[in-house]
């Protein structure tokens, strides 16, 4: 189904999405290729990136750019900000995806994991935003989307600096929010519930998988392209009026107490 002339159109726009080669972050950069929008996309794998790259290239027609970096260090965060900016002439629209969970309880915390976490799924999300929010502003018209989690909402034992730091972004959307509407400039936060990816495929056992899937309301778990609704939301028109706040797409899995 086209979106062309729809308030979720993204032709024009130029989209920067992290942690772009698999998962969520390549559905969601696939689905703005569809909408119409150009992209920069980012991971630390350069292979992976460039086939999945290309394969949105292939499968949309869509202008893709990419770079191999990692969002753990602030250099390459600014690197891709402004290659993205060169490459394409503008960011209008940037998704924060990059993020990783390393598991430990409260007393079993290592200091380096402690900031490595806190470095990739927090302060680099302030680093990139702080970098492309100048361009947004000059234009009058941007969206920044930050992929927090409904463990920032609720939690699970061992996820004390994953749930951390998500629960940071959804705390600073509100405060940039606040900054940034008046200049056209939404920005927003969604939290996914249990989605099969690759990073809690890999840490869950299968019987904290299947715990996982029956506590959501829909009895599974979700996949990356059900996450491509709501980021072209909030990345369009059709979300202009939306900022501030968390879209959680969980299956229903926060409306169960027991």
């Amino acid at each position: 189904m086209s979106l062309r002339n729809t308030p979720f159109d993204l032709t024009g726009r130029a989209a920067l999405v992290t942690g772009g080669s698999k998962g969520i972050g390549h559905a969601i950069a696939r689905g703005f290729a569809q909408a119409g929008a150009d992209l920069f996309l980012c991971s630390r794998n350069d292979a992976a990136l460039q086939a999945a790259a290309e394969a949105i290239r292939v499968q949309t027609g869509a202008r893709v750019e990419c770079l191999a970096a990692d969002m753990a260090v602030r250099d390459e965060v600014r690197r891709v900000a402004e290659e993205a900016a060169r490459r394409l002439g503008k960011v209008d629209i940037l998704v924060n995806n990059a993020g990783w969970n390393v598991p430990q309880a409260i007393d079993e915390i290592r200091d380096e994991d402690w900031q490595y976490l806190v470095e990739l799924n927090l302060n680099n999300v302030m680093a990139m935003t702080r970098a492309v929010v100048p361009g947004m502003k000059q234009r009058r018209w941007g969206r920044v989307i930050h992929i927090s989690s409904i463990m920032a909402l609720a939690s699970t034992p061992k996820r004390n600096a994953y749930s951390a730091t998500k629960a940071a972004l959804i705390a600073m959307s509100k405060a940039s929010a606040l900054d940034l509407g008046p200049f056209g400039i939404t920005v927003n936060c969604i939290a996914p519930g249990p989605i099969a990816t690759d990073m809690p495929m890999s840490i869950l056992s299968r019987e904290q998988q299947d715990s996982l899937a029956a506590r959501t309301a829909v009895g599974r778990w979700g996949t990356p392209e059900e996450l491509v609704g709501p980021a072209l939301l909030l990345a369009g028109e059709a979300g202009s009026y939306i900022t501030g706040t968390c879209l959680v797409v969980d299956g229903g899995a926060l409306s169960r107490v027991f």
